[in-house]
């Protein structure tokens, strides 16, 4: 037995021997070449033997070793961080596929609740639950989803539908329709005074309220509080409806922030304050404002496209929108198979301010609306106690149609525009387009009717329409060109007019 134990002994201790003499030969050749006493005392032994050159190769021993020993490590060192990327990926991959195989069950779990709820509706209709089967995808869909064209019998339009209510016994009031266009204007800046310690000069009113007989979007811009907001404000009190102020978010993104949308879940539409106030408007004569308060906190071009397209219409039994696909018959009355025609009586003014919270307004909006600047605070002034007027809006296009056809742009300066067209074209590459054109016809005859001047007006709309589109341009290659416009300018309006414009240009010069 003991000759058995001693040949197991020396059979196996011979491979294990090796292979422990080859893990601890590893592990010595480690240490040996990191041994850096023993590098030091081999350099040591050979000090007073080498010569010059013979130290030249031997520093150049030294470093290549050094190098050869550094990248050994990083080698090391990049396996091991390799070594424990792979790790976690492998740990990741796992988690990922733990997480996928739980939503794969949670499907099959939702799966097996809607064939339940479909098995249930599919018994309501006469159907047996074995004949699902044979649905089409279109019938599993409508059971599914439900047809928003399906009338249930219930009211989809609470606000508006209330509203049929409210206006069934409307009586006009008695409307003031004797004040002439001047005589609106004055007293509208008395009235914000007397009334609301609001201080416009006169030179704005005009403007502002010439600006309803160019457009129906009315732009308001400068710094803030400047009192943009006020003014459109103080215009819904002084005609004796105040105005629906909507404030605009940064979050709007299409259309349904003003009309709103119907809420398939619910069976319910989800009305606006402005689709309220733009139904209750269809039902009296009154002038209304919307004020669309930080107009440009939001892309104009984004949530307010619709309305642009619409308002470009000529003919105002075109300006319609579709807030429903199908007619119900609980729907407001006012509504024709889920189609809303704006009302006639009802004008858009937004607020804009210039600064890094806001977004640029594109040429879109710009070209379609009027903007009125305003940079200054107004000067206080003392004025009589002045009452707002009750006036329908037919009257007051009346009279904005009537200073258009009384004061009709003159020949003389719409040659003197067409050759300021020609110039600006020629050195600055800008053009403006027939709408342009039909708003200057438009706001120059309407300012004049206010109690203003055709060149003032005609100064304040090129200005703020055709000018303004210079801040496109690469102001430092336009700059030299800017004094010959203005030069020009003098030559054919004379060098005391013209003032808006030429204010401009030369703010434009102090930008570069």
């Amino acid at each position: 037995m003991d000759t058995v134990f001693d040949f197991l002994f020396q059979f196996l201790g011979q491979f294990f021997g090796s292979f422990w003499s080859i893990i601890t030969g590893i592990f010595n050749g480690i240490a040996g070449m990191f041994n850096f006493p023993k590098y030091v005392e081999i350099i040591n032994d050979f000090t007073t033997e080498l010569g010059g050159l013979a130290w030249v190769i031997a520093i150049i021993a030294i470093i290549l070793l050094a190098a050869v020993m550094a990248l050994i490590v990083w080698l090391i060192v990049v396996a091991v961080k390799k070594f424990i990327k792979g790790r976690r990926r492998r740990k990741d991959t796992d988690s990922l596929v733990k997480e996928v195989q739980a939503l794969n069950k949670e499907v099959m779990r939702l799966n097996l609740e809607k064939d339940k709820i479909l098995s249930m509706k599919v018994s309501q209709i006469g159907l047996n639950p074995n004949e699902i089967a044979e649905l089409t995808g279109e019938e599993i869909e409508a059971l599914n989803k439900g047809e928003e064209d399906g009338d249930t019998g219930e009211v989809r339009f609470l606000k508006l539908t209330q509203l049929d209510e409210d206006w069934a016994d409307y009586q006009p009031p008695e409307y003031d329709n004797d004040i002439t266009l001047p005589e609106f204007c004055d007293r509208f800046r008395l009235f914000a005074c007397s009334r609301l310690g609001l201080f416009y000069d006169i030179a704005m009113i005009r403007r502002f309220v010439a600006a309803f007989a160019s457009t129906r979007l009315i732009v308001l811009q400068g710094i803030s509080g400047t009192g943009k907001t006020s003014l459109a404000y103080a215009f819904g009190k002084y005609v004796s409806n105040p105005s629906v102020i909507t404030p605009v978010q940064p979050s709007w993104r299409d259309r349904s922030e003003l009309f709103g949308y119907f809420n398939e879940f619910t069976k319910k539409y989800n009305e606006t304050e402005l689709l309220r106030a733009m139904y209750e408007a269809r039902y009296n004569e009154n002038v209304y404002l919307v004020i669309l308060d930080e107009m440009n906190i939001a892309r104009v071009e984004y949530y307010f496209a619709e309305m642009l397209s619409i308002l470009e219409m000529p003919r105002r039994d075109e300006w319609i929108v579709d807030l429903v696909s199908s007619q119900w018959k609980n729907d407001p009355k006012l509504l024709e198979h889920g189609k809303f025609t704006l009302p006639p009586n009802m004008w858009y003014c937004g607020t804009i301010n210039n600064d890094d919270s806001t977004f640029a307004v594109t040429d879109k909006v710009y070209d379609r609306a009027m903007p009125i600047n305003i940079d200054n605070k107004g000067v206080a002034f003392e004025a009589p106690d002045t009452p707002p007027v009750v006036i329908n809006y037919k009257h007051f296009e009346e009279i904005l149609n009537k200073a258009k056809a009384d004061n009709p742009v003159s020949e003389d300066t719409l040659k003197k525009l067409a050759l300021v067209d020609d110039y600006i074209i020629a050195h600055f590459r800008v053009a403006f387009g027939n709408r342009i054109m039909k708003q200057i016809k438009d706001y120059v005859p309407a300012y004049v009717g206010t109690g203003g001047t055709e060149i003032d007006g005609l100064d304040y709309i090129l200005a703020r329409k055709v000018l303004r589109k210079f801040e496109a341009l690469n102001l430092s290659y336009i700059r030299d060109e800017i004094d010959g416009l203005i030069a020009y300018m003098d030559e054919l309006f004379g060098e005391e007019n013209m003032n808006e414009c030429k204010s401009y240009l030369l703010m434009l010069k102090k930008l570069v």
